[in-house]
């Protein structure tokens, strides 16, 4: 994959090869390169401060999680633009069509997680938790992180949830639209993993927005079709780069499970990243074993289908 020149290939300058001469940017080259450097601690530090914002001012969760998610949205919709890791992957008209349709059911699936857990566990988060707040939003965020990782891995692992999760792997491209390429029952398992572990423990609705604000914009930015290099974080956070591998052909660098931290790919054996590497082609490694995502019914009737004895996706 050749984004010209060694900058956009995410070297450093102590990276360059030796023997090649830097030449400077133009004006233009530099401020995509600023872009490409400043985008992602932008939506950080935009997580931390509308986090901040809640707590202190006592915002309706409610209604600030899917207002923070429209607009990392359409953040990452216009950096994709601006400093794109592959042009042939910014979505087709049809493919924006398909990709709003598979959106409202990711909603509808998350909401229904949500309800199922609430019905299953009651309200349990204590009035006056044990933890002082600063102490909660990590300890959230961790618990979370780690029931969303394992959920992720068993949709990869076993193979009736496969049927589900594999839908999401069809699309071969990677961008921030088709992350919500999802089939409705994954969302509700994978979502209903994380939300009761939160609800089980018994964090509060102030830690619990808080660390979910920051899973909602991770979870998008790893998607996002964005020529974006964290570095030496990638070991801790995940990335566009890992994500990348992880949609992968090759099921042998497929890992990756890890949509917000990677602390729990590297103790379970899935980190497989390194600098510079990137998968040849990203799909599903035998694509006729899933509907097209464009055949919207098809993919949610899937699951109920005599399945292959050959397996078709990452393990």
């Amino acid at each position: 994959m050749s984004h010209g020149g060694a900058e956009s290939e995410g070297l450093f300058p102590e990276e360059i090869p030796a023997g090649e001469i830097s030449v400077p940017e133009p004006l233009a080259g530099r401020g995509r390169a600023l872009l490409r450097r400043a985008a992602y601690p932008l939506l950080l530090a935009a997580t931390v401060a509308v986090a901040g914002a809640a707590l202190s001012l006592g915002w309706d969760p409610e209604r600030v999680s899917p207002l923070f998610l429209v607009g990392v949205l359409l953040y990452l919709t216009v950096l994709e633009r601006l400093i794109p890791h592959q042009r042939d992957w910014h979505p087709s008209a049809a493919e924006w069509r398909w990709y709003g349709v598979y959106f409202l059911l990711t909603m509808a699936g998350s909401a229904v997680a949500q309800l199922l857990v609430a019905r299953a566990v009651g309200v349990v988060a204590p009035a006056d938790p044990a933890l002082p707040l600063g102490a909660e939003v990590p300890a959230a965020l961790l618990s979370g992180s780690l029931a969303g990782y394992l959920a992720h891995r068993l949709g990869h692992t076993n193979r009736w949830l496969w049927r589900l999760h594999g839908v999401h792997h069809v699309p071969q491209k990677v961008n921030v639209a088709n992350n919500g390429v999802n089939h409705v029952l994954d969302i509700v398992v994978a979502q209903g993993a994380v939300q009761l572990t939160l609800a089980l423990v018994g964090f509060s609705r102030e830690a619990v927005l808080a660390a979910g604000l920051f899973t909602a914009a991770q979870g998008y930015f790893v998607h996002a079709n964005i020529d974006v290099r964290i570095g030496r974080l990638n070991h801790v956070l995940a990335s566009p780069e890992q994500h990348r591998l992880h949609h992968s052909t090759d099921l042998a660098e497929a890992g990756h499970y890890g949509s917000d931290l990677s602390c729990w790919d590297h103790l379970f054996g899935s980190f497989t990243w390194h600098p510079g590497r990137e998968p040849a082609a990203v799909g599903l490694s035998d694509p006729t074993s899933f509907p097209g995502t464009g055949d919207i019914l098809a993919s949610l009737l899937h699951p109920l289908r005599r399945a292959k004895r050959r397996r078709s996706g990452p393990a």
